[in-house]
């Protein structure tokens, strides 16, 4: 059957260019966006139509249009996010392949971490503004790096898939916690006063602080509703851990089970927690597999906290702090926003074992 719409350009690949596309597709350390549009090219090269291109890659057909069209017109450079507006192009195709294959895949010299826009180019014979363009149109950022951790939990698959599935599908007749503590929370007053922001100026204030004590918020965010239990102590052993337990039990109505998201902490696991959770049978425990606090959304209330709160602010005691973050807990539970989770299990999984084949090619 025909394809509806406007005729579609036709695409004829070069043998040079059929090599370069499915050299760039099948590296191991080439971006996925990179990889998905020389697959998308290669597919058009071979005549299917961009709705045939489009089911075979599980995308939009105005995706496989959108880089069919820019192909068509700017031929390898085309795949990449930057605009070409202008004068014509002055970086030739045998120029950027040389530029992507030594980034990623040769180290820099002299013994370097990261190439350069400056060490490139004096590999190259290429401007460094022709090097920035380049790693900036392909999305290469040789200067950055992330950190990651592989969680070595034996029963990692099977905690994601009940972590995930309380949040995706929970239980009914139940109420879904996140519980963490947040440890060793300072409070932290400037040496001299700050001074407000103004036009042109940003708010300033000294580099340097005074430390005033510590305590320790304990929270159990509500995965529907998007409230905040919460308790601060200034101290955080598994005694405190029972009383925040207990906080729990009375603010929670008695007809409703408990299903508690806890990381790994000693705290949570010893004797005198076990026993008091077989007392209170309401109440079910699952542990986040080590090494994966990102699995518990309450990580991700204490960054709005930091972010809105902590960063900036300045208490002369400890009693203030408390006071403070029980006041802007409240506020928040004036007007909650609960964090929606999206991921299945199967997709973190996948995403996962992505991951771990990157490293099996990359020969670590």
């Amino acid at each position: 059957m025909a394809e509806r719409g406007r005729p579609k350009a036709p695409l004829v690949l070069t043998d040079d260019e059929r090599q370069t596309l499915q050299r760039w597709s099948r590296r191991s350390k080439t971006s996925q966006a990179l990889a998905l549009r020389c697959k998308i090219v290669l597919a058009c090269g071979e005549g299917q139509t961009n709705q045939a291109v489009a089911e075979q890659l599980g995308i939009w057909p105005q995706t496989v249009a959108k880089w069919r069209g820019r192909f068509v017109r700017q031929r390898l450079e085309g795949l990449s996010d930057e605009p070409r507006p202008g004068r014509p192009r002055t970086i030739s195709d045998t120029q950027l392949e040389q530029v992507l294959t030594k980034t990623l895949e040769e180290p820099p010299p002299h013994h370097d971490t990261h190439w350069s826009t400056r060490s490139m180019a004096r590999a190259t014979g290429m401007s460094q503004t022709a090097i920035s363009r380049i790693w900036r149109a392909f999305g290469l950022t040789p200067h950055l790096t992330e950190t990651w951790k592989l969680s070595t939990d034996p029963q990692f698959i099977d905690k994601v898939r009940d972590l995930v599935g309380l949040y995706l599908d929970p239980p009914e007749a139940a109420l879904v916690l996140c519980v963490d503590e947040k440890s060793q929370i300072q409070a932290l007053d400037r040496t001299a006063p700050s001074l407000p922001l103004l036009p042109t100026t940003p708010a300033r204030r000294t580099h340097d602080y005074v430390r005033n004590g510590t305590t320790s918020l304990f929270a159990a965010l509500d995965v529907a509703s998007g409230k905040v239990i919460s308790a601060t102590h200034r101290r955080h052993r598994h005694q405190e851990f029972l009383k925040f337990l207990k906080t729990i039990d009375r603010n929670v109505p008695s007809a409703l089970d408990v299903h508690l998201i806890c990381d790994n902490y000693q705290t949570h696991k010893t004797p005198e927690v076990k026993r008091w959770l077989l007392r209170h049978p309401r109440f079910h425990l699952h542990l986040t597999p080590t090494y994966s606090s990102w699995l518990n959304l309450v990580e991700r209330w204490f960054a709005e906290l930091t972010n809105r709160k902590l960063r900036r602010s300045a208490h002369r005691s400890v009693a203030e702090l408390e006071a403070d973050l029980t006041a802007w807990i409240q506020a928040w539970n004036n007007d909650p926003k609960p964090f929606v989770w999206t991921k299945t299990a199967d997709e973190i999984l996948a995403n996962l074992a992505g991951y771990l084949q990157r490293i099996n090619n990359s020969g670590h």
